[in-house]
């Protein structure tokens, strides 16, 4: 098929591709030329390729024929009803003519319908061949989809991650003697016929190289991906003579490079261990080729060409497979990797920790998995806490805002209900910026914006304006164009989908103007209405996952993207209107997410100031988070004691993490970072806090503001990280905190968080031990790691943290030798590579840390070792034990020893 340059039209608020001028109707195609018939609808295949895959959408024809016509013609829908492979082209297709154009309105691909079990993607063509009998047959994409599926669980199931190795052709003795003869007869009757192991091509009589570069990848593929064969051109299939081709109409050495050029530019893809030498070509340890001479009356007359072909280690491709996308408003085809990867793509197995929020078995093709950790709201509850559906009339929410925002614009009111008068039942969702919530540029001009899910209706977005702007209906439709792709390929919506769009302008006085322009300018069908409860339901649990879901720190760890869901505390506290809320001191237990509220925190900043990176400061106390935080590339980072040093002329606004282990030694922080955010006094930046009284860890003046004197606080109390053990032991060491605070907190400070909420339903293992020597204490760290490294852990997963960092280096050298000591026979069972054992600076690398439980803050890890934790002030011991435990997600280990190693002094 050919490929065509689509151009995706803007200012729509969905995903529309225009194909241009195409015959429609059945009896005006029948008049085509074959060759403009097959034109026309292979841009129309393609285009519908890409929405399929890219969450739906709307293919814009330019009628050829201005008549009035209901059907696009026969041709076309046969080729629609090929794509989806499905004869019930409505499940994804539906048309209107609106004058002069044609709209084929798409619905996302989803991979289940019915008892069909779709691929994951759709696909024009695999490019993948296989043999069947005597036919050469290129695969459909659900038989790719289980070829691959098949290919991937051998390699898997492979002990060493290997493909199969190359084998030879099932054995024909006859196939062996003829290839290995270098000379025929002209007319010579070969003694077997074509097979599943062998075909006969004659040569054609088009130029002899544009024959093979047409012919050879089909077949080599076809071998390669079966038992192996032999392809013999210049033999007549019937009669299985030896024709050859005429050596006045070829040249020898061409011919040979010809041969070799085609095969080493077929695509594969290695499942095996080959994929991380980047998908090495097909090479001769598979494929071997001759060229036999063909004699007529005792003279050359020509040449005769074998391919032997054996079975390949994985997959073997004719070209990259035609499968399309539409990437930043581009249509694309997918690379040979991207379409194997997602073809295959099943996502990471976190049953035992986590509860999966998708059905992926029918999400569209971009929707990536999404999690939330056990013993929190699954998507329901939440939809059900934050937009209720009822069987009562329409409902505005949240109603706090919509209070604020009826006191402080006239007339919005007034609008609001003229407009809901026709909807019975649904709910309105406002907020001062869908923009912002959707993680784009606050729109500037922007009142508010609602969202109207309402039985019977379109969804509706409408945005009121307190002063027009030329440029606004491209951020409004760009605005709901966002959201329509977001609440199908993050949200996994999997029904037919559209954002209408409405805006009005709101005079000072209260008059209302539906601005020119503002209405979508396409009809949809009905089907795209939201028909019941279920429907509604649905959506919004999509767009709970479009609102809550945040990139996990799994995502770096497992190696793809994994979202996971705010808590509705989380969520409640980031939606707060950042104009009113310029300062505020959060709260939050060990576990509860104070660093990914501040991440999220800072991505808001920048969309609703419109700042840069330089002007948002994010300060910590510990380098190892400092690091970690700046790797995200969202702020400037900077620790405590570099903050004191520098004036920072550029920054506007300061985001403050495990406030409560900061301290005045090198001056008063706070009053320098309000100082700074307050430079503007009529515009004054935002400075957010974030700290736990409960891990402060040392005696010293904090240097944060009396407890009576932080005037805007929020809590967290719900603790999302640890397995359920570790978090029966935090519960312990809080009350102890509780009944012993340190001198250092404030008085009456540790009761704010009043009672906490654990989220129960993770297994995992807590362990304390005593040692009568350090020795004994590294032997016992490196066992247990070599015994999660044999169940699938790796050092990435692993931190071994002190109570002192003078000692790091001690413990890091007997560690060190402790891993290294292994016997013969676990030598024989294990891969010989160093573990490599880092301080906390490295934490995203994969290998073991080994830090104080200090610069350890505010960073987790799955398995930690604590090792003799106690503090030289006996009065925060317990609040080091906390902050310890704190940063296992799954196995704690308190390890102590009678025989302590002595503090280097410096």
């Amino acid at each position: 098929m050919n490929h065509y340059l689509l151009e995706v039209e803007p200012f729509y608020p969905d995903l529309v591709i225009n194909v241009g001028k195409v015959t429609i109707g059945e009896l005006n195609r029948k008049q085509l030329q074959k060759n403009q018939r097959t034109q026309e609808k292979d841009k129309v295949k393609q285009a519908a390729c890409a929405l399929l895959n890219s969450g739906g959408g709307v293919i814009l024809v330019k009628m050829a024929n201005e008549k009035n016509q209901s059907e696009m013609g026969l041709d076309l829908e046969q080729a629609l009803r090929d794509l989806i492979q499905s004869p019930e082209l409505h499940a994804f297709f539906e048309t209107v003519q609106q004058k002069s154009c044609f709209y084929i309105f798409v619905k996302s691909w989803t991979s289940d319908t019915s008892s069909t079990l779709k691929p994951p993607i759709c696909s024009l063509s695999s490019s993948l061949y296989c043999r069947s009998g005597t036919s050469t047959l290129c695969m459909d994409s659900r038989q790719a989809f289980n070829f691959l599926k098949t290919k991937k669980m051998n390699v898997e199931r492979s002990p060493i991650n290997e493909g199969f190795p190359p084998t030879n052709i099932p054995r024909n003795e006859h196939l062996i003697s003829v290839f290995q003869r270098n000379r025929f007869e002209f007319g010579e009757v070969l003694p077997f016929p074509e097979s599943e192991l062998a075909e006969f091509k004659q040569f054609s009589t088009k130029r002899i190289q544009e024959y093979l570069k047409e012919i050879i990848p089909g077949y080599v593929s076809a071998f390669a991906n079966s038992r192996g064969g032999y392809l013999f051109v210049g033999v007549e299939d019937k009669s299985r003579k030896v024709q050859g081709c005429a050596k006045e109409n070829v040249d020898l050495n061409s011919l040979e490079y010809k041969i070799e050029n085609v095969i080493s530019k077929l695509h594969t893809f290695h499942f095996c261990s080959l994929r991380l030498l980047g998908h090495p070509p097909i090479n001769h340890q598979f494929f071997e080729k001759k060229i036999a001479e063909v004699h007529k009356d005792g003279n050359l007359y020509g040449y005769l060409c074998m391919i032997k072909v054996k079975p390949f280690c994985c997959v073997v491709f004719s070209e990259a497979p035609s499968s399309w996308v539409v990437k930043e408003k581009q249509v694309c085809c997918l690379t040979t990797e991207e379409w194997v990867d997602k073809m295959v793509d099943t996502g990471p197995d976190l049953a035992e920790d986590f509860n999966n929020q998708l059905d992926l078995s029918q999400k569209p093709p971009s929707c990536r998995p999404v999690y939330s950790r056990k013993g929190l709201d699954h998507k329901k509850a939440l939809q059900k806490a934050l937009f209720p559906v009822s069987s009562g009339p329409l409902q505005y929410t949240p109603k706090s805002l919509w209070k604020e925002l009826c006191s402080e614009h006239k007339g919005l009111k007034e609008l609001i209900n003229m407009e809901m008068q026709p909807i019975c039942q649904g709910i309105l969702i406002l907020s001062r910026s869908w923009a912002v919530d959707l993680s784009l540029p606050e729109e500037q001009g922007v009142i508010c914006d609602a969202l109207l899910i309402a039985q019977n209706s379109y969804p509706i977005l409408y945005t009121i304006l307190g002063e027009k702007g030329k440029e606004m209906q491209f951020d409004r439709t760009h605005t709901a164009f966002t959201l329509k792709q977001k609440l199908v390929n993050k949200g996994g919506y999997p029904r037919k989908l559209c954002i209408m769009t409405k805006t009005f302008y709101l005079g000072s006085e209260g008059n209302a103007e539906l601005l020119a322009g503002s209405n979508s300018s396409i009809d949809y069908p009905e089907s795209y209405k939201l028909a019941d409860d279920q429907q509604m339901e649905d959506l919004l649990q999509s767009l709970v996952i479009v609102l809550l879901g945040f990139r996990s720190f799994l995502s770096d760890e497992l190696g793809c993207e994994v979202l996971n869901l705010l808590t509705h505390q989380q969520y409640e506290i980031l939606s707060k209107n950042l104009y009113k809320t310029r300062e505020l001191f959060v709260h939050g237990l060990p576990g509860s997410g104070k660093t990914i509220m501040a991440i999220k925190i800072m991505k808001k900043i920048r969309n609703v100031f419109h700042c840069e990176t330089k002007n948002i400061l994010y300060i910590c106390e510990n380098q190892p988070l400092r690091d970690f935080i700046s790797h995200k590339n969202i702020c400037e980072a900077v620790t405590r004691k570099t903050f004191m040093k520098y004036d920072f002329k550029d920054i506007q606004h300061i985001i403050i993490d495990e406030a409560q282990n900061f301290r005045t030694e090198d001056g008063e922080w706070y009053d320098k970072a309000k100082n700074i955010t307050w430079r503007k006094r009529d515009d004054p930046g935002i400075l957010w806090i974030f700290l736990d009284y409960f891990q402060t860890t040392h005696m010293y003046y904090s240097g944060l503001p009396a407890p009576s004197d932080q005037n805007s606080r929020e809590k967290l109390y719900t603790v999302v990280r640890n397995a359920d053990p570790i978090a029966n032991y935090l519960q312990e060491k809080i009350e102890e905190v509780k009944k012993n605070p340190p001198p250092s907190i404030p008085s009456g400070s540790l009761a704010m968080l009043g009672e906490a909420i654990w989220a129960q339903g993770v297994s995992g293992k807590i362990k304390f031990r005593n040692f009568m020597s350090l020795e004994q204490v590294v032997t016992c760290v490196a066992e247990k790691c070599r015994v999660f490294f044999k169940n699938g852990y790796s050092p990435k997963h692993i931190a071994v943290l002190l109570s002192k960092s003078e000692v790091v280096d001690e413990y890091k050298e007997k560690l060190r030798r402790a891993m290294r000591r292994r016997s013969s026979s676990q030598m024989d069972e294990e891969s010989n590579v160093l573990v490599q054992i880092k301080d906390a600076l490295h934490v995203t690398d994969n290998c073991i840390v080994l830090d104080s439980i200090r610069r350890f803050s505010g960073l987790e890890r799955t398995i930690v070792f604590g090792i003799n934790p106690q503090p030289n002030e006996r009065a925060v011991t317990n609040n080091l034990l906390l902050c310890l435990a704190s940063r296992a997600k799954k196995h704690l280990y308190i390890l102590t020893n009678r025989q302590r190693p002595q503090s280097k002094k410096p």
